[in-house]
């Protein structure tokens, strides 16, 4: 049995790394679909035998070059993409289907670069959000982190 991520048989279980570092989060720009050319947060796909905080990491040094120390949850979610097009497959069955557990890091390492699946990489703060067109969620997730961030450094 082949393992596909567009149209898959079940859910596609993925990760993703938010690095909140002086103020500033990492972005990145996706290489390949889903969200081909789109800004989005850095992760990708747990592989056999990986842990969760495993993947996290090893997505974040193959996407950014950066490495991190997982720190806590952010959001557990999932994220259901219909294909609405003439061209689709099957119209009752999504193109892609991820369960995607969002964590966020502390940055301890590395030297940054657009890596594997990546096009670019932005270092952004907050207030700049907005200028990287991100989906609804991914901003719902990095205003959460960047909210986290604050309140760990207060508690301090």
């Amino acid at each position: 049995m082949t393992f596909s991520r567009e149209y898959p048989d079940r859910p596609v279980i993925g990760v993703g790394g938010v690095i909140i570092d002086h103020g500033r989060t990492v972005l990145i720009r996706r290489g390949a679909e889903p969200l081909l050319g789109q800004w989005s947060i850095p992760g990708g796909t747990i592989e056999v035998g990986e842990t969760l905080e495993e993947a996290v990491r090893r997505e974040l040094r193959e996407e950014t070059g950066l490495e991190v120390r997982v720190l806590e949850l952010i959001e557990l979610f999932d994220r259901i993409d219909a294909d609405d097009s003439s061209a689709a497959k099957d119209k009752s069955k999504p193109r892609f289907h991820y369960v995607i557990a969002d964590y966020l890091c502390e940055l301890v390492g590395g030297e940054p670069r657009a890596g594997s699946d990546v096009t670019d990489l932005a270092f952004a703060r907050e207030d700049e959000l907005a200028n990287f067109h991100l989906t609804e969620k991914a901003t719902s997730v990095l205003k959460k982190a960047f909210a986290m961030s604050r309140a760990r450094a207060a508690s301090r």
